[in-house]
């Protein structure tokens, strides 16, 4: 019996350790949520301004001639694949590659470190992503896509919808869309809207790729918290277990030495 008190000393003294790491990491996260959803929504705001700018050029015929607007080689897609830098985030990670796996990509551009483990690359952590950042993958993506190295172009990364939900989806920016908005009367594009539309497109990608980034680190930090929660309350829950199990081998084991010794004395 005197084992079995020890081994469930040894794992109450491990799960409270583990447990006091769960509590620090919960604490992380949590302080690094407000920070990461005003960058997001600071992203957000950036690329809807760019975007509607490009939505109006792409109503124009004679954007439709631009290399931006037209798919290159049949069958090859890139995709910007966005994951954590870190795990311990319940299937966020999981929850992009397996989204990642379903497309017959040709090439992969990794962001996060976990999704360069995964599919390789040079490392771009998520956190701490610049628009320099954006910008570097942008130019590169355009210039193969003008040259017609693509068929499409789309970026995998979580969508966040709120702190309950946040889902993994495939956002396809390459090649352009032709839209039915109108341009502004009061907006000339000069000298055309093909060479402003070109002009743009980088900044564009850009803004794309620092939005979803952006956003998928917030549902990085969200979905740690309540991982680490969930990992808290599990382990609380053990440890309740267990001291009640203790508390009862304990008691057996006086309750048996007790007995032994009224036998021994033959009282």
């Amino acid at each position: 019996m005197g084992v079995d008190i020890k081994s469930l000393k040894n794992r109450i003294k491990s799960i409270n350790s583990t447990l006091h790491l769960t509590k620090a990491m919960g604490l992380v996260a949590s302080a690094k949520i407000r920070g990461a959803t005003m960058s997001m929504q600071r992203g957000r705001e950036y690329s809807k301004s760019i975007e509607s700018t490009i939505e109006m050029l792409c109503c124009s015929k004679v954007c439709e001639r631009s290399p931006y607007m037209n798919k290159g080689e049949q069958g090859k897609i890139c995709l910007v694949t966005v994951a954590g830098d870190r795990g311990l985030a319940g299937g966020f990670n999981t929850n992009v590659f397996k989204l990642t796996q379903t497309v017959p990509y040709t090439e992969i551009i990794s962001v996060g470190k976990r999704a360069c483990e995964r599919f390789g690359g040079d490392l771009i952590k998520a956190e701490g992503f610049s628009y320099g950042n954006a910008m570097e993958i942008a130019q590169k993506l355009c210039n193969a896509f003008k040259d017609g190295k693509y068929e499409k172009v789309g970026i995998v990364y979580t969508r966040y919808k709120s702190m309950m939900v946040q889902e993994p989806e495939i956002l396809w920016i390459l090649p352009l869309n032709k839209t039915e908005v109108k341009s502004k009367s009061d907006i000339i594009f000069e000298p055309d809207e093909k060479s402003i539309l070109e002009s743009v497109v980088e900044e564009y990608v850009a803004s794309k790729i620092l939005e979803t980034v952006r956003e998928s680190f917030t549902c990085e930090v969200v979905a740690r918290r309540f991982a680490m929660d969930n990992a808290e309350k599990n382990a609380g829950e053990m440890i309740d277990n267990l001291t009640l199990e203790y508390n009862r081998a304990r008691q057996g084991a006086i309750t048996q030495e007790i007995t032994e010794i009224v036998a021994g004395s033959g009282i």
